[in-house]
């Protein structure tokens, strides 16, 4: 934030920022670090055979996880309130966490894709759900998402010489107008036509399941795929919507040619920093894809870890045993 707005009239800024993003990202690391490094590790120890949905996800949780490590820097300049010693640091920190909020609403646009061509073609007999074509997808998603945000460093320069110590969002640094436009650039086709795109196809296969459901005797077996669809979209919709919309507004805001007050700029400053932590919320709750959208990935995790405790009984109880048996023998030996 910059330095002018601690004298605003709610004052809150600072306030938030040292408690409630460093509260936020803290949760979101403790909660999102462990489930997504089990699926990462999971899908390299436990699939034997890849499909298109698991190279969908296994790029989610790779995206999720690159975001998470960068947290604990956030986390310590906000809770200490620490000025900013390299900024390439912070500019990198920036960098990764807007490639992981577009990375992923992309990957949940391709998942929704596919789970659409799977009832459709339950036999796998696509193009697009070929494991192939979701690599050559993910590596064209990736490139992508870095070359939409390049121009982003470009943005992340500090607003006057006051703050240059200061790490600023990308709402809260550079020139109003011309991040203005490209924050709406990003909002349009980082965001908004994935938005569409997955909504299209989840919708699609609402009215393909409720069809089918009402063709089978016990319509309730589809109860369960169409309330995780349900589900998938609203919380899609929750977590990034509030984000853009602020984030836009904030940078209005700051644009001097609309003379917004300072008491206004306070409000908005304040509502886009409650938003943004629950915009990349969705890292921390990712790992429910994995373990209810991944094709028997469960399963094979349940049995991989299962299998791992078995073996470490079985050395354990070896263990003991020869313990038991050289002890006894020792006995033994001194008894005669």
């Amino acid at each position: 934030m910059a330095v002018n707005e601690t004298s605003g009239c709610l004052g809150m800024n600072r306030v938030l920022e040292k408690y409630y993003l460093s509260t936020m990202y803290s949760l979101e690391f403790i909660i999102g670090c462990p489930g997504n490094i089990i699926a990462v590790l999971g899908y390299i120890f436990c699939l034997k055979k890849w499909k298109s949905c698991n190279v969908y996800l296994f790029n989610l949780s790779l995206s999720d996880l690159l975001f998470l490590c960068t947290l604990p820097v956030l986390v310590n300049s906000y809770s200490r309130d620490e000025q900013v010693t390299e900024i390439n640091l912070c500019h990198s920190n920036r960098f990764l966490l807007h490639a992981n909020l577009y990375s992923s609403i992309l990957f949940l646009t391709a998942i929704s894709i596919d789970r659409y061509m799977l009832i459709k073609y339950p036999f796998r007999e696509h193009f697009l759900q070929k494991t192939k074509t979701a690599l050559i997808v993910s590596v064209v998603l990736w490139v992508g998402v870095i070359l939409e945000l390049l121009p982003l460093v470009s943005f992340l320069e500090p607003g006057s010489p006051a703050n240059i110590s200061r790490c600023l969002d990308y709402a809260s640094s550079g020139d109003p107008e011309k991040s203005l436009i490209y924050s709406m650039f990003l909002t349009v086709f980082g965001f908004l036509v994935p938005l569409v795109v997955m909504c299209c196809f989840y919708v699609k296969m609402i009215i393909f399941l409720t069809n089918r459901s009402e063709q089978l005797s016990s319509p309730l077996a589809l109860e369960k795929p169409l309330t995780l669809v349900v589900i998938t979209m609203a919380i899609f919709s929750l977590l990034f919507t509030p984000y853009h919309i602020m984030r836009n507004v904030r940078l209005a805001s700051r644009i001097p040619a609309l003379n917004v007050s300072e008491c206004t700029k306070d409000l908005i400053s304040t509502i886009y920093i409650i938003t943004r932590p629950i915009a990349f919320l969705n890292s921390a709750i990712n790992p429910v894809f994995y373990f209810l959208m991944g094709d028997h990935f469960r399963e094979l995790l349940v049995a991989k870890i299962r299998g791992l405790f078995g073996r470490l009984t079985t050395t354990s109880s070896q263990g003991m045993n020869q313990e038991t048996s050289q002890s006894g023998r020792r006995s033994r030996q001194e008894l005669s």
